[in-house]
């Protein structure tokens, strides 16, 4: 409630002081709504415009690629003219596409604004940035922690939402409903979020000579996989899940959406665990912690398997292992990328961000080219598998570099 007064108090004063965490929460809840929140009405949306699924689908796949892309450019944008014009800009180029998603009257206008929305990406890239501009590396890590227990939350709330809107008013109130969350986070931005980047960097000339220094990094590369490894099992997790559930064990759609929740539940209790313990275990002991749980689970689950105690229970406290240390390793990992050059934090927050997406839309493609309905079961834990010991490497390795290299 004081943070509502104090925002209501200076509602048209622009904000000198660096944000609440729980604007930063928004900024990047809202990006991950933007995402997944309209997916119950893309049938409705195709057979509007007469046009088949498999386009209408690229609302989803064309975002993601444009939002990997956008990380690396509104990374070093942020470091060169500071966090705060660039998330304006950004946040109101969302909503104005938003609107034209609303308004289009054919498939073609609606995707072209649809690619845009993933404007709103600056909202998990910059805020990941103002945090780490105004905490040391342990504090980030805490704070990215609470924060990555939005990004739990809204992909499981957000398709309920969205399927209430359509079946009440059509799907276009998705699109309204994005325009007005997107002029209310202008506001937002405006009234509570000063500038954080008090050293902005140069030139894009100069901020290329300070890139290879970044680039250079082992320890940022390491953070990075880490991440992109572990997200990497979800993304496989999610790819699959719908064929060994059907197939396997003969689940129902409502159960199977329980199911695909279950992963991200353990990313919620992860995260969790990561703010209140992140800062006093250190980022690299958060992301062992997390690669060691979410192999753990992953092997526990081929074993009973192998054992011929599989079911669908099995499954998916394998899948929740695999969340729960995605929870421990991601906040860590972001923060350890941030703080090798704190002073390209924005550069470094895209760069990841980017590699995490890349790395995951690569690996969605495996189990649609290995998946059977006979061998599903444990080839999806398998590849999870591969992909959870692709992070704990990364993870040995940063080890490694700190054993060599010191602090």
């Amino acid at each position: 409630m004081a943070w509502i007064s104090a925002l209501v108090g200076r509602m048209f004063t622009a904000a000198k002081t660096p944000p609440h965490l729980a604007t930063l929460v928004l900024l990047t809840a809202t990006s991950v709504l933007s995402l997944n929140m309209f997916l119950p009405s893309l049938a409705h949306i195709a057979g509007e415009f007469n046009a088949g699924y498999g386009l209408v689908s690229l609302s989803v796949s064309a975002y993601l690629a444009v939002t990997a892309v956008l990380q690396i450019v509104l990374g070093p944008l942020s470091d060169r003219f500071g966090r705060r014009p660039v998330l304006l800009v950004s946040v109101a180029l969302f909503a104005l596409a938003s609107l034209g998603c609303a308004l289009s009257g054919d498939v073609v206008t609606f995707l072209a604004f649809r690619v845009l929305q993933g404007a709103i990406i600056a909202g998990y890239t910059i805020s990941s940035a103002v945090i780490r501009d105004t905490t040391d590396e342990g504090r980030t890590a805490s704070l990215l922690g609470y924060v990555a227990m939005a990004m739990a939350v809204a992909p499981m709330l957000a398709p309920m939402l969205g399927g209430v809107l359509d079946q009440t008013f059509g799907w276009r109130a998705n699109f309204w409903a994005y325009s007005g969350l997107g002029l209310a986070l202008i506001w937002l931005v405006w009234a509570d979020l000063g500038e954080t980047n008090t050293t902005p960097a140069g030139t894009f000339a100069e901020q290329r000579l300070a890139w290879p220094d970044l680039l250079r990094s082992r320890r940022f590369w390491a953070y990075s996989a880490a991440a992109a490894f572990g997200v990497g099992a979800f993304y496989i997790f999610i790819s699959g899940a719908a064929l060994v559930a059907a197939e396997v064990f003969e689940m129902s759609p409502a159960r199977l959406g329980m199911g695909i929740g279950s992963i991200t539940l353990g990313f919620f209790c992860g995260s969790f665990l990561s703010g209140r313990y992140a800062q006093r275990m250190g980022p690299l002991w958060m992301v062992m912690a997390g690669r060691i749980v979410a192999v753990a689970g992953l092997l526990a689950g081929l074993a009973l398997y192998a054992a011929g105690l599989f079911n669908a229970m099995v499954f998916f406290a394998a899948a929740i292992s695999t969340g729960f240390g995605n929870g421990l390793t991601v906040p860590s990992a972001r923060a350890g990328a941030l703080s090798v050059r704190p002073d390209l934090a924005g550069s470094a927050s895209g760069l990841s961000g980017a590699l995490t997406v890349a790395a995951g839309a690569a690996l969605t493609l495996l189990p649609g080219a290995l998946l059977t309905p006979e061998n599903g079961a444990w080839m999806l834990l398998v590849l999870m598998l591969g992909s959870a010991l692709g992070g704990l490497a990364a993870a040995l390795y940063l080890r490694w570099l700190f054993l060599t290299e010191g602090r």
